[in-house]
């Protein structure tokens, strides 16, 4: 037997996304944690594999804000509007750390790809309304 919806504080019904998009966002907080992780702990084999000399600095900064990736996927998973203009804000700063360590200008630009993909996937539908029409 169905459960009838439980309605939030505002006597509405509550908010859904589509499953996709609860599982990219589950993915964004999976591989932002492992990346953070990795520049914090293993930066030295990182830097190896880089076309120019990293600094240890810039390898923290490259953790934190892996960091900080991971709180804005929580913010979008807790409907919060401003976890989406951080991610974006985030990848524009490593657009210009990658170009600074070396890496091409195409390599480091489609870096910004993610930030179409998670747009268009905030506008996966379920029951005819998107997630980006829910956050706040």
């Amino acid at each position: 037997m169905e459960q009838p919806e439980e309605l939030e504080t505002n006597g509405t019904a509550p908010k859904q996304r589509h499953g996709c998009v609860t599982a990219w966002l589950i993915l964004m907080i999976v591989a932002n944690s492992i990346s953070a992780v990795m520049y914090l702990l293993a930066g030295d084999m990182i830097a190896r594999g880089l076309p120019g000399s990293v600094s240890t600095s810039t390898l923290v900064i490259l953790g934190i804000i892996g960091g900080a990736n991971v709180m804005f996927a929580i913010m979008l998973m807790q409907w919060k509007k401003m976890g989406f203009w951080g991610y974006a804000g985030s990848s524009i700063v490593i657009l210009f750390i990658n170009l600074s360590i070396g890496l091409g200008i195409g390599q480091s630009v489609m870096g910004l790809v993610g930030i179409g993909i998670l747009y268009g996937i905030l506008q996966i539908k379920k029951n005819g309304e998107s997630a980006w029409e829910h956050l706040q």
